[in-house]
């Protein structure tokens, strides 16, 4: 397990950039993005696939001098339908699902260059991000999973981890027993919980998932509060905002960092290309800079 130090989600798309279309951040853009989030301390990154904008990335921080690493993940894609996910039922037929199936055992591949191409930058790899909920539209069989985690450990000689919501890790067992770091998401706010609630929220299921894995150090790999939500199926309304963000992370951070509890926060900056067409859905606001770099209350002192 890698030292302690405060932690953040980099996914850095500016305005007319996505990875749905492949246009990537340039390299001043991610050199922009760094200084800030250096300047602020964070020593660890995490990114989520194994692209060119990730290895622009790890030049940027080998460049600058940045005391940064990264942990880096294949970015996978479901090999099943998931008759479950409410907004995406597919239905692929066998061909597709193999196609798919080839597609992901290709990204792993490439993960794996990059990580041995950039071992002195990266420092952890994982198997998938939210492989495997009831909800989920990139599921993947959890014995698929288990064979990524083999193959990850035994080419790139780094730490293994898998990413995924805290209610789904107990019923993962046979895939941890394969893992180093056991990465969890806590989200009290997309479960309903107010900002008063949330502090307590998160230190119940970590106290969980640490009884349900006592041998394993545990990180939160995404941990965050949006500020701006367009309905509230989820959500209580209210409370996506600035100010509760603010305190969501004030009181976090009080607790994370004297537990020494490594943390990455969802997220660094806004993300446009998110979601809908409604510019204030919260899947494009859960950042602490806003999409123009402008920082938000949470960094206002």
């Amino acid at each position: 397990m890698f030292e302690w130090g405060r932690a953040t989600c980099y996914s850095g798309y500016r305005q007319g950039q996505s990875p749905k279309n492949a246009t990537y951040p340039t390299y001043e853009q991610i050199k922009e993005d760094l200084t800030l989030l250096n300047e602020l301390g964070f020593k660890y990154l995490r990114m989520y696939d194994p692209i060119s904008y990730a290895e622009e990335t790890c030049k940027v921080i080998r460049d600058c001098g940045f005391n940064m690493q990264l942990m880096l993940g294949p970015g996978l894609i479901s090999e099943v339908n998931n008759p479950g996910c409410p907004w995406n039922k597919t239905n692929y037929s066998e061909e597709e699902l193999k196609q798919r199936a080839e597609r992901n055992d290709r990204n792993i591949d490439e993960l794996i260059r990059i990580a041995n191409e950039n071992s002195d930058v990266i420092n952890a790899v994982s198997v998938g991000n939210e492989n495997t909920p009831d909800w989920g539209e990139n599921n993947v069989p959890v014995e698929r999973l288990i064979s990524f985690a083999k193959k990850l450990r035994k080419e790139t000689g780094k730490q293994v981890t898998f990413n995924e919501g805290v209610y789904e890790w107990e019923h993962l067992k046979e895939l941890a027993d394969e893992l180093d770091i056991i990465s969890i998401h806590s989200y009290p706010l997309w479960n309903g919980n107010t900002v008063e609630e949330a502090l307590e929220v998160n230190k119940t299921w970590y106290k969980k998932v640490k009884e349900w894995y006592p041998g394993k150090p545990i990180v939160f790999s995404e941990v965050g509060w949006a500020t701006d939500c367009a309905d509230f199926k989820q959500m209580k309304e209210g409370q996506a905002n600035e100010e509760n963000q603010k305190r969501y992370y004030e009181e976090f951070w009080e607790w994370s960092d004297r537990e020494q509890i490594i943390s990455y926060m969802f997220e660094a900056f806004d993300e446009p290309w998110k979601g809908g067409n409604r510019p204030n859905e919260a899947e494009k606001h859960w950042g602490i800079f806003n999409e123009d770099r402008t920082p938000k209350l949470v960094l206002k002192k």
